[in-house]
């Protein structure tokens, strides 16, 4: 089954704070993407198994000046928010609440 994505996704490796947003405690996990679209981004994480699907988080991306891919609009990925759409052994993958606008 071909995939039909909304928009293009740009395989890189960023940093990430990322805070899962849950009633009962404050969950802080740091992180780097594998690759990340405007509409979200999939995220490494041993901890992927012990977070409950439909986890929503606040996501913080920070750009290392080396990095090829350069964020137009580097204030939307500070508190961003998004759920967490699927996990696998690797990682978990996020959809952001609001598409953010990327380019390289």
């Amino acid at each position: 089954m071909k995939q039909q994505r909304q928009y293009k996704r740009f395989s890189t490796k960023l940093p990430v704070s990322l805070e899962a947003i849950t009633t009962n405690e404050l969950k802080l996990f740091n992180v780097e993407t594998k690759d990340i679209s405007a509409n979200g981004a999939f995220l490494y994480t041993k901890e992927a198994a012990f977070i409950p699907d439909d986890t929503q988080f606040i996501l913080n991306f920070y750009n290392p000046e080396k990095k090829r891919i350069r964020l137009k609009k580097l204030r939307q990925l500070k508190n961003c928010t998004g759920t967490m759409v699927r996990s696998t052994p690797e990682g978990i993958a996020i959809r952001f609440h609001k598409p953010v606008e990327l380019f390289v």
